[in-house]
């Protein structure tokens, strides 16, 4: 299927990759697709065949043809989030797809006294904050947040309930179980709404109403009881991953993006980037082709994940077809070289220490040879004192 862009735009924004497409080709579209109501038009196609979440916004059928706003994408096998190289992996304001943390339809009425999984949470203007916009683990916010937000709290945050909050009150099951689940799960504030104090979401098609045909005063109430006891998760004595063991993400999430824009250096073809593989592609030809990218977009500035002076990073090429990679770092004020790995092939490694200037990135891409399709990528990820000895 193919989306283009919405009536008056000139393609569909791919943040991923920073450049306005004319189209997206989504390959295994199914029928019925049924996007969020409302202005932000949410819709998430899940491709198991590919192993990719499309992430949409704005997503609307006009006149039999599908047009979008926006388009990200998750790996199904994923974390969930987005890391700083992939720094938008959906069309919620904190780069997540809008299926994370949502009740599911076969959730509400399965027995369970709480939801088994942290929950997705939207603020408005004045509870979100202007400064920090966002916070670990989200990657990015909405891009007017550090003008038009008021109050203290970034997307990203954890909310939770106190333990100690009384929920035999609640007189409404289905609040009550997301009462519960806040208590044990919380829920990470994901987007911005307008006018709302707090919003839970879940599945298109549920039904899920809290008040029924009329106003109900007493889940009025508890919602606003809810509302004034939520607090932000700022300090945790660690985290554990699906298996339950320890785990220190954000030092181990890649660095490197190869997005452009790339520039010609010479040979008979330019690489492309792209995202699904987050590789430059190089189509057959009779010759190689050298490229470079003075963009300084290969290291995207996520707040948390900004590389540390003194500190060892590993740079690893994943190539097919003879292609090569090279990074330099140059100090941004100077423009004396730093680091330079020279010309990487498939699985080399590199270990490094960050340079103490602020510096700017340079990628150089080679093509492989002998009239083969060929590409090229890598990660940037850092490493531990012991792992920079080994």
């Amino acid at each position: 299927m193919q989306v283009l862009a919405l009536p008056g735009r000139r393609g569909v924004w791919d943040p991923d990759a920073e450049e306005v497409q004319s189209a997206m080709d989504i390959p295994h579209w199914p029928a019925g697709v049924l996007p969020a109501s409302g202005s932000d038009g949410h819709a998430d196609i899940v491709d198991p065949v590919l192993g990719i979440v499309h992430s949409f916004f704005q997503l609307r059928n006009i006149d039999g043809q599908w047009r979008a706003a926006q388009y990200a994408w998750t790996s199904i096998g994923g974390r969930g989030w987005g890391e700083p190289g992939h720094y938008f992996q959906g069309a919620r304001a904190a780069a997540v797809p809008s299926l994370g943390g949502i009740i599911r339809k076969h959730e509400i009425d399965d027995g369970d006294a709480i939801y088994t999984h942290a929950l997705a949470a939207s603020l408005t203007f004045n509870a979100l904050s202007a400064n920090p916009t966002y916070v670990y683990p989200a990657t990015s916010a909405d891009a007017n947040a550090a003008t038009t937000n008021t109050g203290r709290i970034p997307e990203g945050a954890l909310l939770m309930l106190p333990a100690g909050f009384d929920t035999s009150t609640i007189g409404n099951v289905k609040l009550r179980k997301v009462a519960e689940t806040l208590k044990v799960y919380g829920a990470y504030v994901v987007d911005r709404n307008f006018g709302t104090p707090f919003v839970i979401y879940v599945e298109n098609g549920s039904n899920f109403s809290l008040h029924g045909s009329k106003w109900d005063n007493a889940v009025a109430r508890d919602l606003d009881r809810i509302r004034a006891a939520l607090r932000q998760v700022v300090k945790t004595n660690g985290w554990l991953d699906g298996d339950g063991k320890p785990m220190e993400m954000e030092r181990r999430l890649n660095l490197l993006s190869m997005r452009g824009a790339w520039k010609w250096n010479s040979g008979p073809r330019v690489g492309v980037f792209n995202t699904w593989q987050q590789r430059v592609l190089f189509a057959p030809a009779s010759g190689p082709a050298v490229q470079t990218n003075y963009s300084n977009r290969n290291l995207n500035p996520v707040s948390w994940a900004v590389p540390q002076a003194g500190e060892a990073y590993r740079l690893t090429v994943n190539a097919s077809g003879g292609a090569r990679l090279r990074l330099q770092l140059f100090a941004l004020k100077s423009s004396v070289k730093l680091f330079d790995s020279g010309e990487l092939e498939d699985r080399r490694v590199v270990v490094f220490s960050w340079p103490a200037e602020q510096t700017r990135a340079v990628a150089v891409a080679y093509s492989g040879e002998g009239g083969q399709a060929s590409s090229v990528g890598g990660s940037l990820v850092a490493v531990d004192c012991t792992e920079s000895r080994r």
